[in-house]
């Protein structure tokens, strides 16, 4: 089995992987050929359909559309605001994107959703894609997940990075919901947090452009903002032994790496970790920050 990577920022990160994409077809021995791309995902700044994180990526859609037409890689809209109503399944640019994403290429293109009123939309207008339950349902209880996993609209299920290791309960799931689930590997979020349900909704109000203020976090570290290495040291976090050892053998190879609200050079470290060899870590560092159109920092 390999694993299928999601990736964060097909429009935050456009110029990322434009620089990035080339090495990775290229030079495909600097990384490890246990695994693949499975998707790169986003979406662009004022996307009333987005959920997640505020979105903020610049780059046009077609640029981004054709970059994983060109490289055959699925792209994924990030359209998991919680909080729609009617009203807004008329959004001119959200259809219009999807309209662009539908049918772009050879490869299957897919959404991450949160809203049924929202998935009945798309599959009646926009039939082309595949879905993704998005984890801001933050579906806790594994009887949830199962749920979630019993509804044929979904090809994938992201669950609450909570449940990353009860594999108790993940090992007994047969072999067809062990394929749809996608897990979240880097989530840097208090283990323990009470609210994170309450913090995705604040999310989904500003995409709607609602006057709500700011959500405030109650983690004992909020003030440090997301560092990989605290991601590394949460209980729920899956590095890449992980991943060979414990997830792959026990049938489960799709895996989420979030970072659509960070920086392009914190997202670059999360592609050397997950995906290049570490003898060539410096290769593709060296490659990449050389390219003088990119701006990392």
């Amino acid at each position: 089995m390999k694993a299928y990577y999601h990736l964060p920022g097909l429009f935050e990160f456009y110029e990322l992987y434009r620089a990035f994409l080339p090495l990775y077809r290229g030079h495909r021995e600097w990384f490890y050929d246990w695994c693949e791309i499975g998707s790169i995902y986003g979406a662009p700044a004022d996307c009333l359909w987005g959920g997640g994180r505020v979105g903020f990526g610049e780059d046009r859609p077609e640029e981004a559309a054709a970059l994983t037409r060109e490289y055959g890689i699925s792209a994924r809209l990030t359209f998991s605001n919680s909080l729609l109503r009617w009203e807004h399944l008329a959004d001119r640019k959200c259809n219009a994107l999807c309209a662009l994403f539908e049918k772009n290429g050879g490869v299957q293109n897919g959404v991450i959703l949160c809203s049924d009123l929202l998935l009945d939309h798309l599959r009646a207008h926009y039939p082309g894609f595949y879905y993704v339950s998005s984890t801001t349902k933050v579906l806790t209880a594994f009887r949830q997940l199962k749920d979630e996993l019993n509804r044929e609209a979904f090809r994938y299920v992201v669950p609450d990075f909570r449940l990353n290791k009860a594999f108790g309960q993940l090992n007994a799931l047969p072999e067809s919901q062990k394929q749809k689930l996608e897990f979240l590997c880097n989530e840097c979020c208090w283990f323990d947090c009470p609210d994170r349900k309450a913090c995705y909704e604040q999310v989904s109000r500003k995409n709607l452009g609602e006057d709500c203020g700011e959500h405030i976090c109650l983690s004992p570290d909020a003030q440090r903002g997301y560092r990989f290495s605290d991601a590394m040291r949460n209980p729920g976090f899956i590095g890449i032994d992980d991943i060979q050892n414990t997830y792959l053998p026990g049938g489960f190879s799709h895996f989420k790496i979030e970072g659509r609200s960070l920086g392009s050079a914190i997202v670059l470290e999360f592609l050397l970790y997950y995906m290049t060899k570490p003898r060539d870590q410096l290769r593709v560092r060296e490659e990449i920050y050389l390219d003088s159109a990119l701006d990392l920092f």
